[in-house]
This record gives C-alpha cells, sequence and structure tokens, in this order.
C-alpha cells in the first residue's frame, strides 16, 4: 500500500540543492524508526502496510534523506506503537548531569563546620537556579551547638547512620537510620540533640 497522495508535496528530500547532508533531526528520526522497526521485528514492507506508507518512503525516512511531514510522523509512531516523541528522542540538546563518587564531592562551609559538622555537597547542575541541592552531612562531634537554617523552598532529610533529634520550627523528631522528614525550608530546622554518634545523613533540598 503506497502513501496518499497529499502526503507526496510535504515529504521533500533532505538535501538541499548545494547537495548538503540530512540534518540532525533526519538523522535522528531515522535512527529511532530503524530501531523501533526492528525492536518490533518488522520487515520495512510490513511496516509500509501498517502506515499505508510506501517502501520506497520508508527506506528514505530509516537513510535520512527525506525530512517527515507531521501526518507521516504520525502515521510512523502509529504503526511502530509508540507515541510520536518517540521518534525525537535523542534531538534535544545535551542535557547536564553529575556523578560523584563515594567519599568525593564538594565540601562547604556552613556555620556548623567549626563544631564538627561536614556539609559535603553530592552534585549540581549548571545554570539550574532551581535544581535539587543534595548535601551529605556527617556530624562527628558532641557540640553543644547547633546552627539552624532557614532558607526558601523544601528540604528532605534521610538518616542514614546515627541517632539525633531533629528540630523544624517548634517541633522535635527522633531520627535513627532509615527515618526521614519532609520539611518546609522556611521554618528554622537543624540537629537539637545529637544521640549517637558519628550521625550522618542526606539532606536534598530544592528550591
Amino acid at each position: 500500500m503506497t502513501e496518499q497522495a497529499g502526503d507526496h508535496g510535504t515529504d521533500q528530500p533532505a538535501e538541499d540543492a548545494a547537495g548538503q547532508v540530512a540534518g540532525r533531526l533526519e538523522q535522528v528520526i531515522a535512527a529511532q524508526v530503524r530501531h523501533y522497526r526492528t525492536s518490533a521485528g518488522l520487515s520495512s514492507a510490513e511496516l509500509a502496510a501498517r502506515t499505508g506508507l510506501s517502501k520506497a518512503m520508508i527506506s528514505r525516512v530509516e537513510t535520512a534523506t527525506t525530512s517527515c511531514s507531521l501526518t507521516t510522523l504520525q502515521r510512523l509512531a502509529d504503526g511502530l506503537n509508540v507515541p510520536v516523541t518517540a521518534l525525537f528522542r535523542g534531538a534535544d540538546t545535551d542535557r547536564d548531569a553529575t556523578f560523584t563518587k563515594s567519599g568525593q564531592g564538594s565540601l562547604t562551609v556552613r556555620s556548623g563546620t567549626q563544631h564538627g559538622h561536614e556539609y559535603r555537597v553530592l552534585g549540581t547542575l549548571k545554570g539550574r537556579p532551581d535544581a535539587i541541592e543534595p548535601t551529605l552531612v556527617t556530624l562527628t562531634d558532641a557540640s553543644d551547638v547547633f546552627p539552624l537554617f532557614q532558607h526558601p523552598g523544601t528540604e528532605f532529610i534521610y538518616m542514614l547512620a546515627g541517632k539525633m533529634v531533629y528540630g523544624h520550627g517548634s517541633y522535635e523528631y527522633a531520627m535513627e537510620p532509615g527515618d526521614s522528614l519532609l520539611l518546609d525550608g522556611e521554618g528554622p530546622h537543624g540537629p537539637l540533640e545529637l544521640l549517637d554518634l558519628p550521625i550522618r545523613f542526606l539532606a536534598v533540598s530544592a528550591k
């Protein structure tokens, strides 16, 4: 079964008169169509039959020598039983990621640092002021000084080792490994009593 006549006016060769190679978008679509077709165990002829496109058209799509119309993309997605957006996967610009090895991370100085409190930021995303900030907090000294923090957004705390009493506003929470606490960062919060050292917990803040 061949493609309908209406498609011929919208699916144009990707190479222009100067002989430029197919653009990145066509290459991404070509790779995704080929991937989903072979994963489904379909031949080009079978996909053509499913979509109402010609086998030659399928070949042009998979070799990135044509720019698909929205109608053609929808037919391909329906024939492959995937959302249209799946055919564009990989077309986005590179996304930022941060990998931190065990025991590493950026040590930061905060009001509790001089009292045996270690704050190790595990990663940040460049240019994303709204991104979360995971921090590994280690308390090693039975200090009588417990700085409280206040900041916009929310914070999630997950206990990894030791025991402590953690305060948020007028409330106190006895925390041990496996316990977690989600709080509004605007309320003053921080450790109130260190019960079993060393104490380690993950604090994830988000604006």
